[in-house]
């Protein structure tokens, strides 16, 4: 069992470093239909194995140079007052219920299925935009609209250890279509780090962290994650725009069924 917690991260910890997708959308769901560990357990031990792991994600994509620093600003100036006020509403009303939960992984699924759809499309959107550029949003309505999707991630991730890959991937693609998909994963892993900390350290407050197995999963996802994240330079954009889009379709079947 162990071995499998261990095997388990290393698998999960690759694909977050090559496509910024993956930690919640896949080893939350793991963890509780896999190994059986409560929901609210799960998502407090994955909120730490994430900000443990997107840590060394980032350091190695900085070195890659595949981090846009200012949009990563941005998502943070959303998402961290929303985690905190997110995990103050936890201690003070309860978990989310059955039939909100349900409906936070549906929309999520959608998100992300559109996400798959922009990736393989990515060529079209850009030339598009090329012709009208008026459609794309620029400056300050560009800065509003990405501090709110903060917002939104920073609520999401607290409460459901989901979103900050699979829908910051959906996100950036969306706000910034002519980022290479290396820098969308790099950006989506560097502005996960303080957010999922922040969350982390809001469900430790709560009760809700398995340290035991968090020390499984971490053994097996470090070296993961550093390994994925020096391929995701190296591999060439066709081939990791479509790895992305079949982690992601993965992820959406995950969540739906």
């Amino acid at each position: 069992m162990l071995l499998n917690y261990v095997i388990s991260g290393f698998c999960v910890g690759l694909l977050v470093g090559m496509t910024g997708v993956g930690g919640g959308s896949l080893m939350t769901p793991l963890l509780t239909l896999l190994f059986g560990v409560p929901p609210s357990v799960a998502v407090g031990t994955d909120l730490a194995f994430a900000s443990i792991t997107k840590t060394a994600g980032a350091v190695t994509h900085r070195m890659r140079d595949t981090v846009r620093w200012d949009i990563v600003k941005l998502l943070c100036i959303g998402a961290l007052p929303a985690a905190v006020l997110s995990t103050i509403a936890l201690k003070y009303f309860g978990t989310v219920g059955k039939e909100i939960g349900q409906l936070i992984r549906y929309s999520i699924a959608v998100s992300v299925l559109l996400t798959v759809v922009a990736l393989l499309f990515k060529g079209k959107m850009v030339n598009w935009l090329n012709a009208h550029p008026e459609r794309q949003l620029q400056g300050r309505a560009l800065a509003t609209a990405t501090v709110a999707c903060g917002v939104l991630l920073g609520t999401l991730v607290t409460i459901s250890s989901i979103g900050a890959g699979a829908i910051g991937a959906t996100l950036l693609v969306m706000l910034y279509p002519r980022m290479s998909a290396a820098e969308v994963a790099g950006t989506d892993i560097a502005y996960a780090v303080p957010l999922t900390a922040i969350a982390a350290f809001g469900h430790w407050w709560l009760g809700s962290i398995n340290w035991a197995l968090l020390a499984m999963l971490l053994l097996g996802s470090v070296p993961g994650i550093t390994l994925g994240s020096w391929f995701a330079r190296a591999i060439p954009e066709r081939v990791l725009r479509g790895l992305l889009a079949m982690t992601l379709t993965a992820v959406a079947a995950k969540l739906i069924y």
